[in-house]
């Protein structure tokens, strides 16, 4: 098992040193992986073995599927496992979802001009549409992002919802894979430092695409500010005090947890995910003061200095 994770490391390392950036004039999804799936998929009435599986998808698949395939997909026989169980969920991510994905490559070049010319000296990421086990809605590596495209249905209960989606990855997933990762933002504790990341993202993503990335959580958190960011100062000091191994069901826990990781676990009353509009709140005053405004997007990006960007960036009520 070793030798074969080292191998498929290998491999995957190799196709990443020769892949190219993203053209914006040209970037597409790239759906050779899905399409080739669809026609096994069908064939095979939504029951393909797993023999099939492994000869005609992952063997001959993409960079993407190399990336999605040691803790997603897993394995061939893992995969055909889940397909059998949920035959409607793919066939429904087939026929439904991936005409509307299809129809999203000018929202991908116009997100991606508009982020080469902010950014012209970064790379920007390919993106890979696969279809996996039904338990990631996308990962990133070097070089790219690949999305499952059943998870990504299952999360869209319309078309429009689904075209959000889209949008969210390609303006803040895309800047997740321009940050940096410096030792500063883990020593800043995970839940300064998850924040920060998330809050940078979406900040960065609105500037690129004129809109907020969550107009109804933006719409919830901004007449209970003064509030939300009492709880925050001290969730911080319950957090940090609790060092970088954090559990849920503990008081740091539910601290860390108040703000981000709950998608579909939100305290009551909340929004999801609420730490993304705190962090996008405190980046937007720390922008604000700053006079270089090219030199502070790249400070976004490196991440460098949290104690600074959380002094300037605090909420303090009028008095």
């Amino acid at each position: 098992m070793a030798i074969v994770l080292a191998s498929m490391l290998l491999a995957v390392a190799a196709a990443e040193m020769a892949l190219p950036p993203a053209d914006p004039l040209s970037a597409s999804i790239e759906l050779a992986d899905v399409d080739r799936f669809a026609t096994l998929f069908r064939r095979t009435s939504g029951h393909p073995s797993a023999e099939q599986v492994q000869r005609e998808y992952l063997d001959p698949g993409s960079y993407g599927v190399r990336v999605f395939t040691p803790d997603r997909i897993r394995d061939a026989r893992h995969l055909a496992a889940t397909i059998a169980a949920n035959p409607d969920l793919y066939a429904r991510a087939l026929d439904t979802c991936l005409p509307i994905v299809r129809g999203t490559t000018a929202q991908l070049r116009a997100t991606y001009l508009a982020l080469h010319g902010l950014l012209p000296e970064r790379q920007l990421p390919r993106i890979y549409l696969v279809m996996g086990a039904n338990n990631s809605g996308g990962t990133a590596g070097p070089g790219a992002q690949v999305l499952g495209l059943e998870v990504l249905c299952r999360m869209a209960d319309t078309p429009d919802r689904l075209r959000e989606i889209m949008s969210g990855i390609y303006a803040h997933e895309t800047v997740h894979t321009l940050q940096d990762e410096p030792e500063a933002i883990r020593q800043a504790g995970p839940l300064l430092g998850s924040v920060l990341i998330e809050g940078a993202a979406d900040f960065i993503a609105g500037l690129v695409t004129g809109r907020l990335m969550d107009p109804a959580r933006a719409a919830w958190a901004m007449p209970r500010r003064a509030a939300l960011w009492r709880q925050f100062e001290a969730d911080l000091v319950t957090t940090r005090q609790a060092g970088q191994n954090i559990k849920r069901g503990t008081a740091a826990g539910d601290a860390l947890h108040r703000w981000v990781g709950n998608y579909g676990s939100a305290p009551q009353g909340w929004p999801g995910e609420l730490g993304y509009w705190l962090g996008q709140d405190m980046w937007q005053r720390w922008y604000d003061r700053q006079p270089n405004k090219p030199a502070a997007i790249r400070a976004m990006l490196a991440l460098d200095d949290p104690a600074s960007v959380l002094e300037q960036g605090r909420f303090r009520p009028a008095r």
